[in-house]
C-alpha cells in the first residue's frame, strides 16, 4: 500500500506543478500540440517497456474513453471552462472528482467518501472559489467528469495489460486520434523554444512517467483511495506558485493544505475487511504483471 501512496501522491505532485508549463502553450494549437506531445510520450513509454501486450476487442473501449474523456476531452474542455470562469472556480469544481470517484467505486468504503469529501472541502479553501458566467459551470462539470472518467475507464485494463501498457496504448491512440482531428482543426503549426520545451516537458515526465505512477496506485489502492490524492493537485500548483513568486502563501492556504492532507490520511485509511482491490496485489489473476509495473519506468 504504501508504494501505491508513493506512486499516486508523485503522479499528482506532478499534475499540479505542471500547471504553468501547460500555460506555456497558451495560443497553441490544441489538438496539435496534444498529437506532439503524446507521440512522444508514446516512443518514451515504448523505450521503457521490456514488452507491449495487445489489447483485446473488449479493452478498446476502455482505452478509448480514457483518451476521449480522460486525455484530448479533458485538456481542449478545461481551456474552454476558463474561457466562462476564473481558473478558482473551475477548480473548485473539479475539487468534486475525488467524491464522484469515491462514490462510483465499487469497492467503496466510509472512509474513501469521508476522506473525499474533507479533500473537496480542501481544495475549494485552496482554490478561493471564484466566478463563472455563461456555460462555465457546465464546461467546469463537463471537465470534473473527464478527470473522474481517466480514472474509470481505466481501472479494469490496467489489470489486463499492465501500467505500462494502458499507458502506451492510449498515448498512441491520443497521438492518431488528436492528429486527424488537429489537421481540421487547429491546424499544424511549428512550437517555437519555449512550446517545444514545454511539449517535450509535459510529454516525458507529466505524460510518460506520471501516467504510469496514477495507474500503477490506481491498480494498487483502488479508484477510491487513490482517487483523494488528487487533492495533491492544487496543493503542488500553489507550492509552484509560491516558489515561483506568483502568489503569496495566506492563511487560507495553509488551512487548505492542512483540510486536504487530513482528507487524504482520512482516504487513505485501510478497511478491516481486505477488499478485492487490495488482494489482487498478491492474487496471480489480477496481479499487475511483472514486466509492467511502474518500476520498469523509474525504480
Amino acid at each position: 500500500m504504501k508504494l501505491g501512496v508513493a506512486a499516486g501522491a508523485t503522479a499528482a505532485t506532478i499534475v499540479g506543478a505542471s500547471v504553468p508549463v501547460t500555460g506555456m502553450l497558451e495560443g497553441y494549437p490544441v489538438l496539435t500540440g496534444q498529437a506532439m506531445r503524446y507521440a512522444l510520450g508514446a516512443a518514451v513509454l515504448l523505450l521503457v517497456a521490456r514488452r507491449l501486450p495487445m489489447p483485446s476487442w473488449r479493452d478498446v473501449p476502455p482505452l478509448l474513453g480514457v483518451v476521449v474523456t480522460g486525455m484530448l476531452g479533458f485538456n481542449a474542455v478545461l481551456i474552454a471552462a476558463q474561457q466562462y470562469a476564473e481558473p478558482g472556480f473551475v477548480a473548485a469544481v473539479m475539487g468534486g472528482a475525488p467524491i464522484a470517484l469515491a462514490l462510483l467505486s465499487r469497492q467503496r468504503t466510509a472512509s474513501a467518501v469521508v476522506g473525499a469529501v474533507v479533500v473537496a472541502a480542501g481544495i475549494v479553501l485552496l482554490s478561493g472559489g471564484g466566478s463563472w458566467h455563461g456555460p462555465g459551470l457546465a464546461l467546469a462539470l463537463v471537465t470534473m467528469a473527464g478527470e473522474v472518467c481517466f480514472t474509470l475507464f481505466a481501472v479494469g485494463v490496467v489489470r489486463r495489460l499492465g501500467v505500462l501498457g494502458v499507458a502506451t496504448w492510449t498515448c498512441i491512440l491520443a497521438t492518431v486520434i488528436g492528429a486527424v482531428l488537429g489537421t481540421f482543426v487547429g491546424g499544424w503549426r511549428m512550437p517555437d523554444t519555449r512550446q517545444a520545451f514545454a511539449l517535450g516537458l509535459l510529454a516525458v515526465v507529466v505524460t510518460a512517467l506520471a501516467f504510469g505512477l496514477w495507474y500503477f496506485a490506481v491498480n494498487r489502492l483502488g479508484s477510491d483511495r487513490a482517487g483523494v490524492l488528487i487533492g495533491l493537485m492544487p496543493v503542488s500548483g500553489l507550492a509552484t506558485s509560491v516558489l515561483l513568486g506568483a502568489q503569496s502563501l495566506s492563511l487560507v492556504s495553509v488551512i487548505g493544505v492542512s483540510t486536504v492532507a487530513l482528507g487524504c490520511v482520512i482516504g487513505l485509511r485501510r478497511s478491516q475487511t481486505p477488499r478485492s482491490d487490495e488482494q489482487g496485489d498478491t492474487s496471480p489473476e489480477s496481479r499487475t504483471p511483472v514486466t509492467s509495473t511502474i518500476g520498469v519506468v523509474n525504480g
